[in-house]
């Protein structure tokens, strides 16, 4: 972590050094290929298909942030805390609200133990003003929050940065980012620019309630990540419960699959396949039926009137193509 308080043409040339220097720290495991990525995703339990394996060995190779969009529950913050262990570095998260705001995205400092000082010194006779201001505006009383650790010196390697559900916050959330996801730097005025020694691997996700601005979207590659096909579901299910016989799982993924053709508020993405699956399974349910499906709707659907739709004879016809699925 390097601070610097000159802002002359000598700064502007290091930090364009400094930039291009730290664009080739990696996070320690390296990928020859996708496949060889993807393998191990794999090994981790995540299935991928072959554009969104692709578009994370770029971003890793590049060393470009990345910005996922698709419904909630389609598996995108999962994807960071499985590179995360995929790389053995650590994971820092951002969850982003409306109202969210540089005090509680990058750094705040710490005014109650800073008010503790500063009467410790008058009660001691102690440093004079002009060391007293110094220490109080130090790295002991900087609370560094998610956008400031992700590029703190005390990494060993690059951090993966999950920026959570960036379409919540405010839009003057994106300013403070333009920064970082430029330069992976933050100025605090009272200490210079602080610059990451190795740049975070950063992954933006958004279930686009709004749109993201075109300025940081610029900075990113992009992906979107829909509901999963049959075949995908059906692996995703067996690599994360695997207790779930193959029969039940044939049921569910057909019984989700046509879940997701119904006009629902809320149609139900692969986080909620992977709870009903293992509330089936609490159950001892081994053969899908309409009376299983009904006793455990509020597992899956969560809304009220996504309840009220399926309830009944709808249910009664999606458990019978579920039937055809395991039958074919």
């Amino acid at each position: 972590m390097r601070r610097d308080d000159d802002r002359g043409e000598q700064d502007g040339q290091e930090l364009s050094t400094s930039i291009t220097s730290s664009l080739h720290q990696h996070a320690g495991r390296t990928f020859d290929n996708v496949d060889d990525l993807e393998n191990a995703l794999k090994a981790e339990n995540y299935i991928t298909d072959r554009g969104l394996a692709t578009t994370l060995y770029l971003m890793l190779k590049l060393r470009k942030p990345l910005l996922l969009e698709g419904e909630a529950g389609v598996g995108k913050t999962e994807i960071a805390k499985v590179l995360s262990a995929v790389l053995g570095t650590p994971l820092i998260r951002l969850q982003c609200y409306e109202g969210l705001d540089a005090s509680a995205a990058i750094y705040e400092w710490d005014y109650p133990r800073q008010m503790l000082y500063l009467q410790t010194l008058e009660a001691t006779g102690g440093a004079d003003r002009e060391q007293a201001r110094r220490d109080l505006f130090s790295d002991e009383f900087l609370l560094k929050r998610p956008l400031l650790q992700a590029i703190d010196v005390a990494h060993e390697k690059s951090p993966v940065l999950l920026i959570d559900e960036v379409d919540r916050a405010d839009q003057e959330l994106e300013a403070f980012l333009l920064e970082l996801l430029s330069d992976f730097q933050v100025t605090v005025p009272e200490l210079g620019t602080i610059r990451a020694e190795h740049v975070p691997i950063v992954i933006l996700t958004s279930n686009r309630t709004r749109e993201i601005h075109d300025a940081l979207k610029r900075r990113c590659l992009y992906y979107w990540i829909d509901f999963p096909t049959f075949s995908k579901e059906f692996r995703i299910l067996g690599a994360k419960v695997p207790e779930v016989s193959e029969q039940l799982r044939l049921q569910i993924c057909g019984f989700t699959q046509g879940l997701r053709e119904v006009d629902l508020f809320k149609p139900p993405g692969m986080a909620e396949t992977l709870d009903w699956a293992s509330a089936l399974l609490a159950l001892g349910t081994t053969q899908l039926s309409k009376e299983a499906v009904e006793d455990t709707l509020g597992v899956i659907l969560k809304y009220q009137e996504d309840v009220e739709r399926i309830h009944g004879d709808t249910a009664a016809q999606l458990v019978e193509r579920a039937a055809r699925a395991t039958a074919s």
